[in-house]
């Protein structure tokens, strides 16, 4: 595998190999490998070797159905990069248990990355559920502020209305000679 990656790489990097997959925040075998600088079989024979560290929670293979619409998804412009096998799939837990089975200087750095990317994410979504939830206060005041404006528009007609009726002339008539 390519080793010319730097030990430091950007959030960013880190963060377009994150998926939900299952409802949960996973990445995938093959991007993990090229983190780490390792094949991607390599990865997959130390996880089998070491099988019981890895519970359902920590990692699961896709089925093939979610396979297929991985490929159907990312098949545009990577032409050779998906494995005929379908990839694991390693939680925040199982990427951290990870560096553990790799066991190398490399994959402690770049794990450290992914877990500081995971809390920063993590922070991320709770200032999101803040603001959303003062944008919901702020919904709920504004309807009723909606209805309040509507009423004042309602007397607003009502009295535009009154003005275009004619009107009776209002005082003392002169009588003609």
């Amino acid at each position: 595998m390519k080793e010319d990656l730097p030990v430091r790489l950007p959030d960013e990097v880190v963060m377009e190999k994150i998926y939900v997959i299952r409802g949960m925040k996973v990445m995938l075998d093959r991007d993990l490998a090229e983190l780490y600088g390792v094949e991607t079989r390599r990865l997959k024979e130390q996880v089998r070797r070491n099988i019981d560290r890895f519970p359902k929670d920590f990692m699961f293979e896709l089925t093939e159905k979610e396979h297929q619409h991985l490929r159907e998804q990312f098949s545009k412009g990577s032409r050779g990069r998906h494995s005929k096998y379908p990839p694991f799939a390693f939680t925040e837990h199982g990427v951290l248990m990870l560096s553990s089975v790799l066991n190398s200087e490399r994959a402690t750095k770049v794990n450290i990355q992914i877990m500081r990317v995971y809390v920063r994410i993590r922070e991320m979504m709770h200032t999101h559920k803040d603001l959303l939830l003062k944008m919901e206060q702020l919904e709920k005041r504004m309807a009723k502020q909606d209805e309040k404006i509507a009423l004042v528009f309602k007397y607003l007609k009502k009295f535009i209305d009154v003005q275009d009726k004619p009107r009776n002339p209002v005082g003392y008539k002169q009588s003609e000679k």
